[in-house]
């Protein structure tokens, strides 16, 4: 969620509890002996939602086994002690529900159980401290009702992060195996040029020597640039037992940037312009091939969300030590989708991160949406 959404919402919640704590004082909790430690409790509860958990905290549950602790000893004397006949406390209900949602769906398994069943006690026993008429009894149960509600929301909530995790999780891995049968073929190419060289060298030796020395150098470059691609993507292999079948095919990369744009053009969509900047060729092969992917992906994106718009600019330019890829359209920025969380992106990060770059996209100066990444070479 949105930090300062977040944080929105935080201050609404204090303001709602500030709200129910000036019903509490006007109905009567005010004649609780022990109602400033009450007005205390309540405070510390409201204290425990108010930082931003990470899933599977730990400090989360311990704060709120601590303040249920202590809502439970309060409970437990004026219940037995001196009941007061008034309100109980329905902002420490309210901040302890709002708890009950947060360990739900960010603690961590083994002691959100605990956690879970002190503050679920903690409210639903809460109305016995004002009395012991059947009408707190039913409060009792209200409250009990509404500590359920809240761990549902919690479970939840945490269904759906561990499920968009999931679906974020196997967009990577698809991405990796991707990766890996683009290095099958382009090893495959390589180590199939050195062997026919090697072949013909063999045959040439003794009639041209030069030439013999000429292949050699090119199957010296080849191996280097074989040997120096695998290092660099050996890493992105999801499973090193899985056997490479997959076919051999030519892998897209920069040069095959023309037709993808006159492709797209010819489609029906709007012109896709195409600028090269310095030699296209001689790429290492991940970064060619990736390069090769931000720029169709981010055609694919502007046909589907940027309709309205009257060209779609591409810009590759290679320097010294980085390859420069930017692709702009000047149509209206993408709305967010609730149908369609946009995986393809999260994927392409993936892919361009494996190779080493950086990939930013978002609204442009002059309006349109831009898509820029970075290679190093």
């Amino acid at each position: 969620m949105n930090r300062v959404l977040l944080g929105v919402l935080q201050v609404a919640g204090l303001g709602a509890m500030a709200v129910i704590g000036l019903i509490d004082v006007s109905a009567g909790l005010t004649d609780s002996p022990l109602f400033a430690i009450q007005v205390l409790l309540a405070m510390a509860v409201a204290a425990v939602w108010l930082p931003h958990y990470k899933p599977g905290s730990t400090l989360l549950p311990l704060a709120a086994i601590a303040v249920s602790g202590v809502s439970l000893l309060v409970t437990a004397g004026l219940a037995v002690y001196e009941p007061y006949s008034g309100l109980w406390g329905l902002a420490e209900s309210a901040a302890l529900l709002v708890v009950l949602a947060l360990v739900a769906r960010n603690a961590r398994p083994d002691l959100a159980v605990l956690a879970l069943v002190a503050a679920g006690a903690a409210v639903s026993v809460m109305p016995l401290r004002a009395g012991h008429s059947t009408i707190y009894g039913t409060f009792c149960l209200v409250q009990a009702l509404g500590a359920a509600g809240a761990i549902g929301l919690g479970v939840a909530l945490r269904m759906i992060a561990t499920n968009r995790q999931r679906v974020l999780d196997t967009v990577r891995a698809e991405q990796r195996a991707e990766f890996a049968r683009d290095l099958h073929d382009f090893i495959a190419h390589h180590v199939t040029g050195i062997v026919v060289q090697a072949q013909g060298a063999r045959f040439i030796a003794e009639q041209d020597p030069q030439r013999v020395l000429l292949a050699l150098e090119q199957i010296e470059q080849a191996g280097t640039e074989t040997m120096a691609s695998m290092r660099r993507m050996v890493g992105v292999l999801r499973d090193p037992e899985q056997s490479p079948d997959a076919p051999l095919a030519p892998v897209s990369g920069v040069p095959e940037l023309v037709p993808l744009a006159e492709q797209f053009t010819a489609a029906g969509g709007p012109p896709a312009r195409l600028h090269l900047e310095g030699d296209p060729y001689g790429l290492p092969v991940e970064v060619s091939t990736s390069a090769y992917r931000v720029v169709m992906e981010a055609l694919t994106n502007a046909r589907q969300h940027a309709p309205q718009a009257t060209a779609v600019d591409i810009w590759v330019r290679r320097a010294r030590d980085q390859l420069l890829i930017r692709v702009a359209n000047d149509g209206p920025a993408p709305r967010p989708s609730l149908d369609r969380p946009g995986y393809g992106l999260v994927g392409l990060t993936e892919r361009v991160r494996a190779a080493g770059g950086r990939i930013v996209s978002g609204p442009g100066v002059d309006g349109g949406w831009v898509v820029d990444a970075v290679f190093p070479l």
